[in-house]
């Protein structure tokens, strides 16, 4: 079902939201069949709210601290700490020990679950366009591509739509969807929380036909390696596994298609790198002490890891042989509170970092990345980041989008805070605005961004952002 809007900067909702419900995680069950359920987008769907499944490991690392600067900051005009939406954060309301990793289960009487309202009608440029509402679960996952949108949740369902229209759909047997990437050749990956990689390709011969053509590692590769024992690892006592194999949850994916490379990060706390053109598993590389939360394909042949642990590592990629290899070559950050949420900027060579206290961390700089500085734009966690030409959009556990936008001095503007989800924004994707209303873009700089936001709140919301919107806080 999608609910159109009519755009605007701000909105007043009236909120049904009764509580949020906790209950301890369940295993996951083990995958019985390879076969694939395509979803009929005209069938009803009548699943109930589920509990949202994590990993009780994840929580030793969370913070409950405000938006308060850190005194060692260092505030120059480029480095800054913005709290674009409150002043007082002796106010933060009392959570649990873990915001950004909790079981979020809102209590609905009715789909619709707000209200929205134009507010200035001059003002079509900017704000909330629209909303996708089904009743398949809390949204962890998505990515668009032309104009198709892909969106996972934890009812296992990779749901697909068009002109924000129920298109189609394809079903895993199991693991409820945390990843989802998409490459030129039409090929979907889908990391799961049964520790799965999927591959599904879009038929040529039926119109929204998806079919799973694999899985990673594939089934010739793992026969293959399971005959020697020096390609199994200990995982805990007298428990050894494959070790092109996760086995925990496959938290996050990355494409570095240039290279023909896919990177897949899990709680497993390994780092995978993937060949694309034939699945092959290039390297198992134990990458962090605790789970390993994002991965970012970057600049210069460089990889971005956040994990549990706290840190941030820089990995690079250099020839060996007739191969490649990736090497550690920098420990950007360590800290107490865990690393969520990565994004790039590609163009001008600077790497974002979301926390779980609810900063965003930068680095710039393609020889020796610096640190440019601190990003406060949220109560609570940082879920998500995505970066889109000179914007970085961050989504929160406290339910808001926070639009920074960088400057040509390095310091960045926040533009807006878009508040509509009554969930936390778990996952966030942006496009460029098509061309086909006849507006155009307006003067060279004016890009208009269509962004798609998925939330615990289990709805999509799209927005429209411009990069030269008036700010909030300079």
């Amino acid at each position: 079902m999608v609910i159109a809007t009519e755009t605007s900067s701000s909105h007043h909702r009236r909120l049904t939201f009764a509580a949020f419900l906790n209950s301890d995680p369940a295993a996951d069950e083990e995958e019985q069949s390879h076969g694939v359920d395509v979803i009929n987008p005209s069938s009803s769907n009548n699943n109930t709210n589920k509990d949202v499944h994590y990993h009780q490991q994840r929580q030793s690392n969370a913070s409950t601290t405000s938006g308060d600067s850190s005194p060692n900051q260092v505030l120059s005009p480029w480095n800054q700490t913005y709290s674009p939406y409150y002043t007082d954060t002796t106010t933060t309301p009392s959570m649990s020990p873990s915001p950004w990793n909790q079981t979020y289960s809102p209590y609905y009487k009715s789909p619709w679950i707000y209200q929205t309202r134009n507010i200035d009608d001059d003002d079509t440029d900017n704000g909330l366009i629209g909303t996708i509402v089904r009743q398949d679960g809390h949204v962890y996952s998505l990515a668009a591509s032309g104009d198709l949108l892909f969106t996972g949740s934890d009812s296992k369902n990779i749901r697909v739509w068009k002109d924000l229209k129920d298109f189609t759909g394809f079903k895993s047997t199991s693991g409820l969807v945390k990843a989802i990437v998409i490459t030129g050749d039409n090929r979907i990956f889908t990391g799961h929380q049964d520790g799965k990689i999927r591959v599904w390709r879009g038929s040529k011969r039926r119109t929204g036909g998806y079919s799973r053509v694999g899985s990673l590692p594939t089934l010739k590769e793992f026969l293959t390696k399971s005959i020697n024992p020096k390609n199994y690892v200990e995982v805990r006592r007298r428990k050894n596994v494959l070790k092109i194999r996760h086995y925990d949850a496959v938290s996050c994916l990355s494409l570095n298609e240039e290279l023909g490379l896919l990177y897949s990060g899990s709680w497993d706390k390994t780092l995978k790198v993937w060949r694309l053109s034939d699945s092959t598993c290039l390297e198992s590389i134990q990458a962090h002490d605790d789970a390993i939360n994002t991965v970012a394909a970057g600049f210069d042949d460089l990889l971005f890891t956040g994990s549990a642990d706290g840190t941030l590592k820089v990995w690079k990629r250099e020839l060996q042989g007739q191969g490649t290899k990736h090497f550690l070559v920098n420990v950007l950050m360590k800290q107490e509170n865990a690393v969520t949420a990565l994004a790039v900027n590609l163009t001008a060579a600077v790497v974002y970092c979301g926390s779980s206290d609810g900063a965003v961390n930068f680095w710039e700089g393609q020889k020796y990345l610096s640190h440019g500085g601190t990003l406060r734009g949220h109560r609570m966690a940082v879920l998500c980041l995505a970066a889109a030409g000179s914007l970085v959009l961050s989504g929160g556990a406290d339910k808001n989008i926070c639009v920074w936008r960088r400057n040509g001095d390095g310091s960045h503007s926040c533009l807006s805070v878009l508040m509509d989800h009554v969930g936390p924004v778990k996952c966030l994707t942006a496009v460029v605005e098509a061309e086909d209303d006849g507006k155009g873009h307006g003067e060279k700089g004016d890009q208009k961004w269509i962004v798609y936001s998925g939330s615990l709140d289990k709805s999509v919301k799209v927005w429209r952002v411009t990069e030269t919107a008036s700010t909030v806080i300079g």
